[in-house]
């Protein structure tokens, strides 16, 4: 199945407030039953077992409502492991008013460097183009003290199929059109590796596939991988 970039609505500076707000949820929603909150889960439980550490500060980039990063540091807390987290979104509407967050560009992160343990971003990662997507994994290497994680779909046109049917579950047409237009702009794990290992400041990058056409990244830092391998 070919890479095929389509324009998401969600990402239009003209999307209506209310239809950014309902594809929000939709996408709440997906993220919870679809195997979202549990490819994030994993991808920290994995580095927290790596570096043996129980404590990480987190940016959640392109974090929209949040619903990930916080049902993870709610199921990751009754192990021991506990996050400190801050969202950034693009833009203000997209973001949960109730959360500690930035609006700020992905591509620019407004951090000196090593500010955060982990960089993490959720359905992000397909919105870039390889040469974006490079440029995004530097920067958050640069922001983090560990580790990237990287929690995107995987193009697939079974995929595909079962995006179309989970249109009863969308309530926004937002959905309906950004849904099958995501599955297709996604990368699969051999695309991701080409991209990503040619970031200079990753030591090693670590890729996994997860339930329901997720994938999981982990770009680690030259100097947290030289001491947790």
């Amino acid at each position: 199945m070919k890479r095929v970039i389509l324009q998401e609505i969600l990402d239009s500076d003209d999307c209506p407030t209310a239809e950014v707000s309902a594809s929000l949820r939709d996408m709440s929603r997906i993220n919870r039953w679809c195997g979202g909150v549990a490819t994030t889960r994993a991808l920290i439980e994995r580095v927290a077992f790596a570096t043996g550490r129980q404590r990480f500060s987190v940016l959640e980039v392109a974090a929209g409502l949040g619903e990930i990063p916080r049902a993870v540091s709610q199921q990751l807390s009754r192990k021991g492991i506990m996050l400190d987290v801050i969202h950034l979104d693009r833009m203000h509407s997209h973001l949960d008013a109730g959360s500690r967050a930035v609006v700020a560009d992905a591509l620019a992160l407004p951090f000196s460097d090593g500010s955060f343990d982990l960089i993490s971003c959720s359905l992000f990662a397909h919105h870039l183009e390889p040469e974006d997507l490079a440029r995004f994994a530097a920067e958050a290497l640069r922001v983090s003290r560990s580790a990237v994680l990287i929690n995107d779909l995987v193009r697939h046109p079974l995929h595909l199929a079962l995006t179309y049917a989970g249109f009863p579950l969308m309530r926004s047409y937002v959905s309906r059109f950004d849904g099958p237009a995501s599955v297709r702009r996604s990368y699969v794990p051999e695309e991701m590796r080409r991209i990503l290992s040619g970031v200079e400041s990753a030591s090693k990058v670590e890729i996994s596939q997860h339930y329901l056409f997720r994938m999981g990244v982990i770009l680690w830092r030259r100097a947290v991988l030289a001491r947790t391998t």
